[in-house]
């Protein structure tokens, strides 16, 4: 979306009232979402053009944003009232009571106009009603926090924050939905959405594959040879891994229902790779006994992969 109204509006920056209400009028009735049903993309423009128009017809707030002072969102504007220029502020009970405000839009039979003038005389023609825009944010996370779900927040660039629940086994890339949370709808419309697009950040040793998650766990030569128990830490606390006897780095095994959670369809698992790692200083006593191991010299952990 453009951020200059101007462009919004194909318009001069020098263009009079007169010029800015003609290309809104007519860029309004291709675009209007009831002249287009079911098109988003038209009822997204639509909201564009309401939004520049409503910077560009109210002389003040033209003028602060001629000198930069706000922008096209018009954050610190009054209330979204652009069109009482157009209707009459006389008649018992409601400000735009009088149909023949709108009358600069068009003709009698100008559908366009119609609607509001159907509006205006309490017909039931569609209302200048519309959602506000969407916003969209960018918020990183740790990734345990993706994994098991947290609350957080995310700063708004007007100075507020927002509340997010990042919900559990939340995915790197995923947008968060918050309703009613982007900016205020025109005509009293309901506002938009506030769009977080979610970066996640790696962890040291867990990997995701879906819903599983991966690590390589160290273990020891006497742990693979003896097996036994070992700690393992996973995403919900640390589990006793039952490591078989003879067992090679390589192996995988599966710890059940410790990983991502699934909604109402469960949780995944965790899968440990095992890493056989070797003292950090050689050891005489084991370097003795490998060199009298005589059977350590029959195998053959290659064979297949010569030739």
């Amino acid at each position: 979306m453009s951020k200059d109204p101007y462009e919004l509006l194909g318009v001069k920056r020098n263009a009079t009232q007169k010029e800015i209400q003609s290309a809104f009028r007519k860029l309004a009735k291709k675009l209007h979402p009831d002249l287009n049903p079911g098109d988003k993309s038209a009822e997204a423009k639509f909201k564009d053009i309401s939004g520049a128009y409503e910077v560009l017809s109210d002389e003040e707030k033209r003028a602060r944003f001629d000198r930069g002072e706000i922008d096209i969102t018009g954050a610190e504007q009054a209330s979204r009232n652009f069109y009482r220029d157009y209707a009459s502020t006389s008649g018992p009970g409601e400000p735009y009571h009088n149909g023949r405000g709108f009358a600069d839009f068009g003709d009698a039979d100008d559908i366009f106009a119609s609607f509001f003038s159907r509006r205006a005389s309490g017909g039931s023609g569609s209302p200048f009603r519309t959602p506000g825009r969407d916003r969209h944010f960018s918020m990183e996370i740790d990734f345990l926090d993706a994994v098991k779900g947290a609350k957080t927040q995310v700063k708004l660039p007007e100075g507020p924050t927002l509340e997010v629940q990042i919900p559990p086994g939340t995915r790197d890339g995923q947008t968060l939905r918050l309703r009613g949370k982007g900016e205020p709808g025109f005509g009293g419309g309901p506002a938009g959405d506030a769009l977080i697009d979610i970066s996640v950040r790696p962890h040291r040793f867990f990997v995701r594959d879906g819903d599983d998650i991966r690590l390589d766990l160290p273990i020891t030569l006497r742990e693979a040879v003896l097996g036994g128990k070992v700690r393992v830490t996973t995403p919900s606390g640390p589990v006793d891994l039952a490591l078989p006897p003879n067992s090679s780095s390589g192996k995988v095994l599966r710890i059940k229902g410790k990983g991502v959670p699934r909604g109402n369809a469960g949780v995944g698992d965790v899968y440990v790779t095992l890493k056989i790692v070797l003292p950090d200083h050689p050891d005489e006593e084991l370097a003795s006994f490998m060199k009298g191991w005589a059977s350590g010299t029959t195998q053959n952990p290659r064979k297949g992969m010569e030739g």
